[in-house]
């Protein structure tokens, strides 16, 4: 695509997209790689296992980076449903009224996305002496799964750049701490029978009373515990346990022979997740002792931690006049991309509290003001004037 887009008009063609998570992304991918197929831009695809799904990786300038300098700036493609009745305009048309765009996904996260993509798009003619690096993921709402992909891809790899800007909407502030998350499930097996003759049944509900209470238990301990950077986390400065799902039976006159409990925990940066999932599996075991169950990790996040010091969080929050720390409760792309030894700070524009409902909005002042934030940060890791 050689003529581009203003970043209204882009923006607009990008929420045109149905890229709920339950469909598959590759519509909007393939629309990205086209607009972005330039001279002195190289572009990679990293499917899914089962095909539906794709990372899109977009580099301009120098195509690796030994050194760890250059620029990565990070979205994701997908989307929540947008099927609430109170919308008061076609979710997928972007509307502009009283001085904000309207629309599935404005701030969460395509506003950004719009941004980065005219950004690397306006720079691919220029002789930049470190990369520019567009990540762009799919299945971030429903468990970051291709930041996940893509970390293990480039684990060991010196390809992409060490500073990364995650674009989430933070209404422009940096946010240097998030929350881990942690998901698990536990499987109780029974025996099917006629409720009238018991004895040839085996109850796979009745065990699931004593494990709620042991982790009602555990999520009141965890609640007095002051983990590491606690402090950051003022509304909730402790782990979060959640008992979210219990699912079993079939008819009230057969005797279940299946119940399953679903659980999340938000860790703190700073914690060791595998001891978490030790702690919790342990208080199962002793819950569900003599009984037939399986106990399953179905999604695990990593918190995410930026040293201060590091150089990208210190031109941001120069940039921004911002003095205090930023934290959020929510997992990004950014705890699996701190894996691989990036350098991550969260900021974009966008309030998140409008994120995730009917009638989100983008405030147009934000995503005219991330322009030029966007346009400095690349300057100062791109090139070396």
């Amino acid at each position: 695509m050689s003529n581009l887009l203003s970043n209204k008009e882009l923006l607009a063609r990008l929420v045109g997209f149905d890229s709920t998570s339950h469909n598959s992304n590759r519509p909007i991918a393939d629309f990205i790689c086209d607009y972005l197929d330039l001279p002195g831009v190289t572009i990679d695809r990293q499917y899914s296992t089962d095909g539906r799904k794709v990372n899109v990786i977009v580099t301009v300038g120098p195509t690796a980076s030994p050194d760890g300098r250059g620029l990565v700036l990070s979205g994701h493609m997908d989307t929540v449903p947008a099927e609430e009745p109170e919308w008061k305009s076609d979710p997928y048309s972007l509307v502009e009224s009283d001085g904000s765009y309207y629309g599935r996904g404005v701030c969460d996260m395509k506003g950004f996305v719009a941004l980065a993509m005219n950004a690397a798009a306006s720079k691919h003619t220029m002789a930049l002496d470190y990369p520019l690096v567009l990540v762009f993921t799919y299945d971030e709402e429903v468990g970051i799964l291709g930041a996940k992909q893509l970390a293990a891809a480039y684990e060991g790899r010196n390809k992409l750049p060490r500073a990364a800007i995650i674009g989430e909407p933070t209404s422009l502030e940096v946010v240097r701490m998030h929350k881990g998350f942690l998901a698990f499930e536990v499987t109780i097996a029974g025996k099917s029978a006629h409720s009238g003759y018991p004895h040839l049944g085996k109850n796979a509900i009745e065990p699931v009373g004593p494990l709620v209470e042991a982790l009602s238990d555990l999520r009141r301990e965890l609640e007095t515990e002051q983990p590491p950077n606690c402090e950051f986390f003022p509304e909730v400065p402790f782990v979060a346990l959640n008992v979210g799902t219990v699912t079993g039976g079939t008819a009230a006159n057969i005797i279940p022979d299946r119940c399953e409990v679903g659980c999340t925990v938000r860790t703190l940066p700073g914690m060791q997740t595998d001891s978490m999932i030790d702690q919790v599996r342990g208080v199962v075991q002793r819950a569900l002792e003599g009984v037939d169950f399986e106990f399953a990790v179905t999604n695990q996040t990593p918190p995410m931690l930026l040293r201060e010091q590091t150089d990208i969080y210190q031109m941001l929050t120069a940039e921004v006049k911002q003095t205090e720390t930023r934290s959020a409760s929510y997992a990004t792309d950014a705890g699996w991309m701190q894996s691989i030894g990036m350098e991550c700070a969260i900021i974009g524009p966008g309030n998140i509290g409008v994120a995730h409902r009917p009638n989100e909005s983008l405030p147009i002042a934000e995503f005219e003001q991330c322009t030029g934030l966007l346009e400095r940060a690349i300057k100062h890791f791109c090139s070396e004037s």
